[in-house]
């Protein structure tokens, strides 16, 4: 959405690049970003002539606020400074900020996860990382590269759609499975003082661990220290989720012994049941209808009889759910809730936030957003969780202080 000019027809913002550029000045203050900024700025209606007076249109064209909810430190009281690749809805972001971590780049193709990122964090990502402009407002230096590559090519849900469609998967996928090698391109140039990427737990195994081997030599190549984990969010949310985390440091700085150690991130018991996050009062709406409802029953016999394990997944209120996916949206079958007297529900958004660790019900410090239902289950369902990331990011961020 661009902001009118009461002076002008034309939008202040007329793309995407200008609306990333002008937001990363404003929030991070790099000089990476001022001169294209203040170009931009020399093209606004008289009244918007500094960065931050624009900056403040369009933030309240977008969502009649003006504060962000989630604010990282100023710039020179950071900790360390990173950079968040694909960067979703902020998982990531929001865990590293809260370790006194800066944020000077962000970037994420998807036009409605960039709401919701600029609803949260005040700042619009840049769009496709694969192009050339795109990677070249990425600052100098930057101590950590952040990055959930896309998963699809690698997820076992993934793969068996595309083997049965007859399309390539993993680095074959022309379209997404070479993003990872723009990480690397990334990671070359400006070496940071280490890399934190997640993926999906079949990364490992995917392509009889050939996909993996590339990976790991490709770091290892760039000499880059390279340790990886399965962990699983279950210790911090009430869900199942196995997810690869690869942590690596630069062997230039860190000498060629450095190594991290996944023993020293702390696990928490994993006792959160899900009714811990759910809401005492629902709308309607979310609950599934009569057609729906028979349709994944019959569905779930169909296949129990043939021995497959295909089914709906109505949950244990006193457990834990499902590992929550991007498809959520369709049908809500991994995670549905029971209710008493009525066809189970769907998670709400707010639920699904919560799922993944995001803060709900935290007064102006709750997670916004600012898109459709469905889009922010598609958003939450791609999303890291971000206590686990924490609890990660916490582990790395103390190496880092021992350059």
């Amino acid at each position: 959405m661009a902001l009118k000019s009461s002076k002008a027809n034309s939008p202040l913002l007329p793309n995407e690049l200008d609306s990333a550029v002008l937001t990363h000045y404003v929030v991070t203050k790099n000089p990476v970003y001022k001169e294209k900024a203040y170009h931009i700025v020399e093209n606004a209606p008289d009244e918007f002539k500094e960065p931050k007076l624009l900056y403040q249109a369009v933030q309240k064209s977008l969502f009649d606020v003006t504060d962000i909810p989630f604010p990282g430190p100023k710039e020179g009281k950071e900790k360390f400074k990173f950079i968040d690749l694909f960067a979703g809805i902020g998982g990531f972001r929001l865990a590293l900020q809260n370790l006194g971590g800066l944020c000077v780049y962000s970037s994420e193709y998807d036009k409605f996860a960039q709401k919701t990122y600029f609803a949260n964090f005040g700042e619009t990502p840049f769009g496709d990382i694969t192009k050339p402009i795109t990677k070249s407002f990425i600052p100098k230096e930057f101590d950590i590269l952040c990055g959930g590559f896309p998963c699809q090519p690698f997820s076992i849900a993934g793969v068996s759609k595309k083997n049965s469609l007859g399309r390539k998967h993993g680095f074959e996928d022309e379209k997404q499975g070479n993003l990872f090698f723009h990480v690397a391109e990334i990671i070359e140039k400006h070496r940071p003082k280490a890399f934190f990427l997640e993926n999906v737990k079949n990364l490992v195994s995917h392509d009889k661990g050939n996909t993996f081997k590339v990976i790991k030599k490709t770091l290892l190549d760039l000499d880059y220290s390279f340790d990886h984990r399965v962990l699983n969010g279950k210790h911090f949310v009430p869900q199942h989720r196995d997810r690869t985390i690869m942590v690596g440091f630069d062997k230039r700085v860190y000498g060629e012994d450095m190594k991290f150690d996944f023993d020293l991130v702390k696990l928490p018991e994993a006792n959160h049941p899900i009714k811990s996050i759910l809401k005492d009062e629902v709308d309607p709406k979310f609950t599934l209808s009569d057609k729906l409802w028979n349709y994944l029953q019959e569905y779930a016999k169909k296949h129990k009889a043939k021995g497959n394990g295909f089914g709906f997944g109505l949950v244990n209120l006193e457990g834990i759910s499902r590992t929550m996916s991007a498809r959520y949206y369709k049908d809500g079958a991994e995670i549905l809730i029971p209710q008493v007297g009525k066809n189970p529900r769907r998670l709400t958004p707010d639920e699904s936030a919560a799922l993944q660790g995001y803060p709900v019900n935290k007064g102006n410090k709750s997670f916004r957003i600012p898109v459709s239902d469905n889009q922010a289950y598609k958003q939450f369902g791609n999303s890291v969780v971000t206590p686990l990331i924490q609890a990660v990011g916490k582990e790395i961020v103390t190496l880092l202080q021992h350059e």
